[in-house]
């Protein structure tokens, strides 16, 4: 049974921080090393600080980031930097953008979510995760005893009871942070205490199934690091704070839920490209604009992407949908008919292509600058997933390729943190 429940909430003191801005950072893993070191210097009370700390030279297993992050949100706590809400609140959000100069907001809030056994899950996870990511959430949350930033899950609202209350008894007030980050998303924070409006929320996400649409990795550390808790006292209540983790909802239904694609470049080639024309119609195109346009238009009917080389863009769509079948042998129907599981069974394996030698990106523009100064040998550019294919993949039980979505905006870590020791 799917179970949320509102939480004590750890955030920046108003008081002590006139700018929250200066303290807001991205999530720790779109982080580049280049915009780490300008978070790390742009305020001592930054995030960054918490989320994504540096290795320094004679770190030790006694004595290392994930240490001095622990020691951090202590000192934090005891000087007023941070503060904790004595009463469990939900906490609204909403993020106000623009993609392709169409205004949207999107509306969510973030509470504590039961962590389910995997038997009876009714929470659906939709892509694979890497070793080395999970193993740096789990030492940082072990060691500070929180989640620091929320995983990102969808639910239907088709009535629209959670904006409702939002409208009615928030939207009027004065947010606890407003912040607009470097890409211009602007970011409202409210929290809401009123135990009758936050135990209908509560009650309208009883029983629904839920989809993870981000923060895969830090799920599973929640998953474990509730493992171990268990079976190190035996006999829980199952309402000690490791069996929640703390989860930014927001509606599947919603018009300003959006995805973007994750393009892939690759900086090898092994073999020619040649062979592609037995799988696909190859139409080149001159004009960037024009590119995206037929590629976007494609997407709609076919399984099309995009590659680009020194040569130029070439717009790829598969000649014949039965050759799915033939090719890929594993995996549900809507698994096989994913464009990045065609993409890896159609070119990339029959390339040889090495996982290594992949690079994942939303921006396109990246994928042509780094084509054309020599430092990729090609690049394919994807239409996005739909959220049809997203529920049908999580619902059959299995994963998509690693990076093949991209949920904007992504939500802002140092907003609130849960205690979970």
């Amino acid at each position: 049974m799917t179970e949320i429940r509102p939480f004590q909430g750890i955030h920046y003191n108003p008081e002590k921080i006139s700018n929250p801005s200066k303290v807001m950072c991205p999530p720790y893993d779109v982080i580049s090393a280049a915009q780490q070191d300008g978070l790390h210097n742009k305020n001592e009370y930054n995030f960054i600080h918490l989320e994504h700390a540096k290795d320094k030279a004679g770190d030790s297993p006694d004595q290392n980031k994930y240490t001095r992050a622990k020691d951090l949100l202590n000192q934090w706590l005891s000087n007023g930097v941070l503060v904790q809400d004595e009463n469990p609140a939900i906490y609204y959000y909403r993020q106000e953008y623009k993609v392709q100069g169409e205004r949207h907001s999107r509306l969510g809030f973030i509470a504590a979510m039961k962590i389910q056994d995997a038997k009876d899950s009714k929470i659906f996870p939709h892509e694979n995760t890497h070793a080395a990511a999970k193993e740096d959430r789990f030492k940082l949350w072990t060691s500070v005893g929180a989640n620091l930033s929320p995983i990102f899950v969808c639910f239907s609202d088709r009535e629209r009871k959670v904006e409702k209350i939002f409208i009615t008894h928030l939207a009027v007030t004065k947010p606890l942070f407003d912040v607009t980050d470097d890409d211009g998303v602007k970011h409202l924070f409210w929290k809401l205490d009123d135990h009758k409006l936050v135990s209908q929320i509560v009650a309208s996400l009883s029983n629904q199934s839920l989809f993870i649409a981000d923060g895969h990795h830090r799920y599973e550390v929640a998953c474990e690091i509730r493992r171990q808790k268990i079976a190190k006292i035996g006999k829980p209540t199952g309402q000690e704070p490791f069996n929640y983790v703390m989860t930014y909802f927001t509606n599947i239904d919603s018009r300003d839920l959006k995805i973007f694609p994750m393009h892939r470049i690759v900086t090898k080639l092994p073999g020619q490209l040649s062979f592609l024309e037995e799988f696909f119609r190859m139409d080149r195109i001159k004009a960037k604009n024009d590119f995206m346009v037929l590629l976007a238009k494609a997407g709609q009917n076919e399984h099309a992407f995009g590659l680009y080389t020194k040569e130029g863009y070439m717009l790829l769509r598969l000649k014949n949908k039965s050759l799915i079948d033939k090719v890929i042998q594993e995996g549900s129907r809507d698994y096989r008919r994913l464009d990045a599981t065609i993409l890896k069974y159609f070119v990339f394996d029959k390339l040889g292509v090495k996982s290594e030698d992949i690079i994942y990106t939303k921006d396109s523009i990246e994928v042509i600058t780094q084509v054309d100064e020599g430092i990729a040998d090609a690049g394919f550019i994807m239409n996005p997933v739909k959220i049809s294919q997203l529920k049908a993949v999580a619902l059959n039980g299995e994963k998509m390729p690693p990076k093949t979505t991209y949920f904007y905006p992504k939500v802002l870590s140092g907003l609130v943190s849960h205690k979970i020791a």
